[in-house]
């Protein structure tokens, strides 16, 4: 039951100037691919390989000796889950329930957009912000390297990646203002809304 890479859902020029087409064929046709297809090497053959991939997730995270496959696993899905958290012309202010929800346990989406860039900001070295549900609550996340929500009984509705193969051909070293233009001109709240309600 191979995973499969999945075609972006936008073309490689929609995202630009944020993201540019250089970036999207690197990260996704390059970066993407390579743990996709580690992935699907690794369990090919064992009886991990008729599990989801996020069962596998589960289930190996914190075993040191499956850690390169727990590392192409988590990647492999947590690719898949950034490219959607994006869309043409995104980001401004969610609306509906998950601004509601974003106003009463953040105060007001200010203070989320404060919370999510300080997360952003401070992952030292690779690694990806979240904004996750927590037991009913919603929450801010950063975790290094390969890390995901769904080790920790979380459920995930947003990511951004922090890896400096997300940003560095289009924003170098400045970091906060991918962050910015992340928040500001790319995040598919739709999609984020989605995931809250079928939480």
């Amino acid at each position: 039951m191979a995973y499969e890479l999945p075609a972006l859902p936008y073309d490689y020029t929609a995202l630009e100037p944020c993201i540019t087409k250089s970036t999207l064929e690197f990260h996704h046709d390059k970066h993407h691919a390579a743990y996709v297809k580690k992935y699907n090497d690794a369990v090919n053959g064992t009886p991990h390989d008729s599990k989801s991939i996020e069962e596998v997730i589960k289930e190996i995270a914190g075993d040191s000796q499956k850690s390169g496959l727990f590392n192409n696993a988590a990647q492999a899905w947590n690719h898949s889950f950034y490219w959607k958290c994006m869309k043409p012309s995104g980001g401004g202010t969610p609306t509906g329930d998950l601004a509601a929800k974003i106003d009463a346990d953040f105060g007001s989406f200010d203070k989320f957009v404060e919370a999510f860039k300080n997360a952003g900001a401070t992952q030292f070295g690779s690694g990806w912000a979240w904004l996750v549900l927590d037991g009913g609550t919603l929450k801010v996340t950063k975790t290094l390297n390969a890390q995901n929500p769904l080790t920790s009984g979380q459920t995930p509705l947003l990511t951004m990646d922090v890896w400096e193969h997300a940003y560095y051909l289009d924003y170098q070293n400045r970091r906060p203002d991918y962050i910015g233009d992340f928040l500001g001109k790319l995040v598919n709240w739709d999609f984020v809304a989605e995931n809250l309600a079928a939480a």
